[in-house]
């Protein structure tokens, strides 16, 4: 800290020699500085503010069916329509400004100043302002008086133009693309045409060959069960006699009494086929609660109850007849117990039978159906081996087809909403344009800002004075210090004590002098100013 003091001492020390050079640079500065601000051409600004508003009727009766031309984008159209090159040589051919030009050079010049020096600054969604600068008051009111009025008088135009540009544009797009459409559909129906086999149908997305490998098994489905029903009839009709025996009683009543009591014979039957007929029964009772008499289950479960029934009686009588012999001895010939017996076809053999019949027929039935599908299937299959890309291959064409149509119909709807837009520009004012603040002839400069400059000369024009003092005391052979002495690598024996030969009188007359040599600089600011706030002009 304490080297810190000592070098900024010594600076100051040595900038303090140099102080006159310091006020010299500062006095030069300023008179050319404040000069030179004092020549800058005033610049006047003219400015405009303008308020666009939709309709608030035709606006949201037209939404979404026309083309929508939002207020907030009228800005964008308005800088594109007044910045355009032929906005602006009209502008320039319609003002004094034709008269600064002498070529092509200068108008091309022109041209781009006036580019970046229009500008239009939004406040709001429907407010902005335009403005313009120039040196001449009444250039920069003409200026934007001509902008205003171009913008006005071009903006159905414009819109027009944009609109009949657009729909151009969209029937050379709608026309293309009907042509592309065109292509798509003849290549899609060729490929369909020549792969109809191999193609998913429209109607459910499912091919020829899918569907004849499912035909395939469903009828070998179908032939397992009819081949397992076949089996079961043959099972039974195997099981059931073909002729009913009979017996009569000759003796007495009896034996009439023991036919007439069958269904109490069977009642107390408890042999195999009994409990077999006991299953059927419950069965058939189950069925009959859901279904009616002539549904197929009921009456293959009534027959299949008929034929234990059937068997059951046989297996009752069977065992009647072996209990009436051995009660008379032994002897159950019909001779002796002076019974005969008769036989007669039966019905259930007959009617497994016909049924038998039916299910062979059936069988045969399902096995050339199976072998004409197994054919054609296998044929697809061998159409399919040489197409591999066949699937890949389609939806591609599908798919260009479906983006085309999309496109296609996105175009056709974008064409109508154009139609409906052009027609609201032609019939109805849908943009209003109101002047808010219509432009005037600038009495004020507002540029550039004097004031501020003058104090930026004399800002900078001190610190070039302190700058050049440094620089001055850097040049400076002489030593401060013992140690700077030293750092010469010579012996120094020792040091004497400045003897101060100046007064302190003397001290403060070079201080005075000094501050009365800047006091007229200060002075002479201070005016500037004063005179700039009496001319009104901008700080």
């Amino acid at each position: 800290m304490e080297q810190l003091r000592v070098l900024v001492r010594r600076q100051a020390s040595a900038a303090w020699r140099f102080r006159w050079a310091m006020v010299a640079c500062a006095w030069i500065v300023c008179a050319i500085g404040w000069v030179a601000v004092t020549m800058i051409p005033n610049r006047y600004e003219a400015s405009a503010r303008v308020y666009v508003e939709a309709d608030a009727v035709l606006t949201p009766l037209l939404r979404g069916l026309a083309v929508e031309n939002h207020v907030h984008g009228q800005l964008d159209m308005l800088q594109r329509t007044l910045l355009s090159r032929p906005n602006l040589e009209k502008l320039i051919a319609n003002t004094d400004l034709d008269l600064q030009i002498s070529g092509s050079s200068d108008l091309e010049s022109m041209v781009q100043d006036l580019a970046k020096s229009i500008r239009v600054f939004p406040h709001t969604r429907n407010l902005f302002t335009i403005t313009y600068r120039n040196a001449s008051p009444k250039l920069a009111f003409d200026v934007v008086q001509t902008v205003l009025t171009t913008f006005i008088e071009s903006k159905t135009g414009v819109n027009r133009s944009e609109m009949q540009n657009a729909t151009l544009f969209l029937e050379q797009q709608i026309a293309a693309y009907e042509r592309q459409l065109r292509d798509a559909e003849r290549r899609r129906a060729d490929f369909r045409a020549k792969y109809m086999d191999l193609l998913p149908n429209d109607m459910n997305g499912v091919t020829r060959l899918e569907t004849a490998t499912q035909m395939v098994r469903a009828l070998q489905g179908a032939l397992q069960d009819e081949t397992t029903k076949r089996d079961m009839l043959r099972t039974e009709v195997a099981a059931v006699p073909p002729l009913l025996v009979t017996e009569t009683d000759t003796q007495g009543a009896a034996g009439g009494a023991g036919g007439a009591s069958a269904q109490a014979l069977l009642r107390s039957f408890s042999g195999p086929a009994k409990q077999r007929m006991d299953e059927a029964q419950t069965r058939l009772d189950q069925l009959l609660l859901r279904f009616t008499q002539n549904h197929p289950d009921v009456v293959f479960t009534r027959r299949e109850l008929e034929t234990h029934r059937a068997a059951a009686l046989r297996e009752a009588e069977q065992m009647a007849r072996e209990a009436a012999g051995a009660s008379a001895g032994g002897d159950s010939t019909p001779a002796a117990t002076g019974s005969r017996s008769r036989s007669q076809p039966n019905p259930v053999y007959e009617q497994l039978k016909v049924r038998l019949v039916e299910a062979e027929s059936a069988l045969s039935s399902l096995q050339r159906q199976l072998a004409d599908a197994t054919r054609e299937r296998n044929r697809l299959e061998e159409i399919a081996r040489g197409a591999p890309g066949l699937q890949a291959e389609f939806m591609n064409l599908n798919r260009d087809y479906d983006v085309l149509r999309k496109n296609y119909e996105e175009l056709l709807s974008r064409r109508e909403s154009m139609r409906i837009a052009a027609a609201a520009e032609a019939d109805a004012d849908k943009i209003k344009i109101q002047i808010i603040d219509p432009p005037q002839v600038p009495q004020n400069a507002v540029e550039p800002k004097r004031a501020l400059l003058t104090t930026g000369v004399l800002v900078a024009a001190m610190a070039l004075g302190v700058g050049l003092a440094l620089l001055l005391a850097q040049f400076d052979q002489s030593f401060h210090t013992l140690d700077e002495l030293r750092d010469l690598g010579l012996p120094v024996a020792g040091s004497i004590s400045m003897v101060a030969v100046t007064s302190p009188s003397a001290r403060i007359i070079s201080v005075m002098s000094f501050t009365m040599a800047l006091v007229p600089l200060l002075g002479v600011y201070g005016g500037l100013l004063f005179r700039l706030a009496r001319a009104g002009g901008p700080l």
